[in-house]
């Protein structure tokens, strides 16, 4: 018997000797996921001080909990391990989450570069079938500033294994006339600029044969980078370009279903200063009859045309308008409105007058929207944005309603419940749009609206002007619809620009939240 009780005594002691080395695992493991998580979190650099100390002694409070209930008596000890096991992997989930926001943050930051697809073309009755066939011929080049072809030479050169003769160019019609003439026997053009090309060509009564293309990354500095933009004003276009992605296809698409074309549909500046917490947003009509510099030479065009040749074009042309500095921009195209506004559960939308959209970008009918606040999925954001033809001021009253669903946005994104949704904004953000803000000012912009609260006001002002018919730089001899420039406007939004950049209060502003 003595030896019996011996026996079970060693039993009771190895049994405990095993729950403890389970508790001690699991209370490690624990320890674990907890240090990975709060390490991501600091990693990730959007949260203050405040927060990552309450963070902490969270942390610790469930260490602590779960390993108290696992040695503290064998009733409790279950539940314990089962807590332990729950939060390690809640940990765990987290921190994949985290590390994945923290990816998309660098995915859409930084852009700062544009693409640009280059063609090489002969006359149609050329005999060079390839880039080889016309190796020994001489290119006609026009170097325009931000136009990509210093690196589509560069490209083409290293295609062909060997330097080519090139004849500059002072414009792009230049060229499509030395081709039409045969002064060269090539041309080297950027195909953002066919409309150009084709115009001459017509003229001559010849046609032309791509026999290269070749899409060319061009980088772009726009002297931002290094700004302090949670305590120095800062302008930032927003571009909305009229471009879908085709779920069949995963192609890139405009509204008529053509590819290749990118026009800024969405052409807004919005003015911060953090330190006043002031929000200026000034919407110009896609239809502008702007010149647009480096580009079109002095001839005027639509403002929505700048897009086709990048968006430092589009900047551009709005400086010179404007007469202020841009360093900032962030494109979108029409999937991430929708998306983006779906993940935020929908905003409120206030509107102006009561309209009956002619369109749903979804394919649903068609819906009423009526004065004042409406709730409103994506597709109806994007059909509410996009709708001009049944507004009695069209293409104005358009900018205003965008200004409207961007005040909407933003008053969800400043609300503390974003964090929740922000991995899911994030990541359609990554897929559907690019900036040129870096991911440090993004962190940082973060970080200081969660650390301030600052209370936000904002104005939206839209520029107006006259519809009338003209001629187009990039539609040549097509007359067409665009709207002239009410200078009075235009000065009135130059003075509103300075009040912000200045340190002033906007009149009329609005609170965000």
């Amino acid at each position: 018997m003595p030896g019996r009780k011996r026996n079970d005594y060693q039993g009771v002691r190895r049994k405990k000797g095993k729950q403890a080395r389970r508790s001690f695992f699991l209370a490690v493991l624990q320890a674990l996921a907890s240090l990975v998580f709060f390490s991501v979190i600091i990693l990730l650099d959007i949260f203050p001080m405040k927060y990552l100390l309450m963070l902490a002694i969270v942390l610790i409070l469930l260490w602590s909990l779960a390993l108290n209930l696992q040695i503290a008596h064998r009733v409790t000890r279950g539940f314990g391990k089962l807590l332990s096991l729950m939060l390690t992997f809640a940990l765990a989930v987290g921190s994949y989450y985290v590390v994945k926001t923290n990816d998309m943050i660098g995915m859409i930051a930084g852009g700062g570069h544009k693409t640009q697809m280059i063609a090489v073309a002969v006359l149609e009755d050329d005999d060079a079938q390839t880039l080889e066939d016309a190796a020994g011929y001489t290119f006609g080049l026009h170097l325009e500033e931000g136009g990509g072809m210093e690196e589509a030479l560069l490209a083409v050169e290293k295609e062909l294994g060997a330097d080519i003769a090139t004849i500059a160019m002072d414009s792009v019609e230049e060229q499509a006339e030395a081709l039409c003439v045969e002064n060269v026997g090539a041309i080297i053009y950027n195909e953002a600029y066919l409309s150009q090309v084709e115009r001459v060509l017509r003229e001559y009564g010849k046609s032309i044969r791509v026999i290269y293309r070749e899409t060319v990354r061009v980088e772009m500095d726009f002297g931002g980078s290094d700004s302090n933009i949670t305590k120095e004003p800062f302008s930032v276009y927003i571009s909305g370009i009229d471009v879908f992605v085709d779920s069949r296809t995963g192609e890139a698409v405009n509204s008529s279903g053509e590819t290749g074309q990118a026009r800024s549909d969405v052409n807004i500046l919005a003015v911060v200063n953090p330190t006043t917490q002031q929000i200026l947003l000034v919407t110009t009509p896609r239809d502008y009859y702007v010149s647009i510099p480096g580009v079109s030479g002095g001839e005027p065009d639509k403002l929505t045309h700048a897009g086709l040749y990048g968006i430092d074009a589009s900047m551009a042309t709005l400086e010179e308008l404007y007469e202020t500095e841009i360093n900032y921009y962030a494109r979108m195209n029409f999937n991430a409105l929708i998306d983006i506004v779906d993940i935020l559960g929908g905003i409120d939308v206030y509107s102006e007058l009561e309209f009956t959209t002619g369109w749903d970008s979804s394919g649903n009918d068609t819906f009423t929207v009526t004065e004042g606040y409406n709730h409103l999925n994506g597709a109806q954001a994007l059909a509410f944005s996009r709708e001009r033809q049944n507004l009695a001021e069209g293409d104005f009253q358009r900018g205003r309603n965008q200004q409207a669903v961007i005040t909407a946005m933003l008053k969800k994104m400043v609300s503390p419940t974003m964090l929740v949704k922000a991995n899911g904004v994030m990541e359609t953000i990554g897929d559907n749009a690019e900036t040129n803000f870096t991911k440090q000012q993004i962190n940082g912009l973060i970080k200081y609206q969660l650390g301030s609260n600052p209370k936000w006001a904002i104005k939206s002002i839209s520029a107006e002007g006259t519809p009338m018919d003209a001629y187009c730089y990039s539609l040549g001899d097509t007359l067409v619809n665009v709207i002239e420039p009410d200078e009075e406007s235009v000065s009135e939004i130059i003075r509103e620009i300075n009040v912000v950049e200045e340190g002033g209060i906007l009149e009329g502003a609005q609170p965000l939240q």
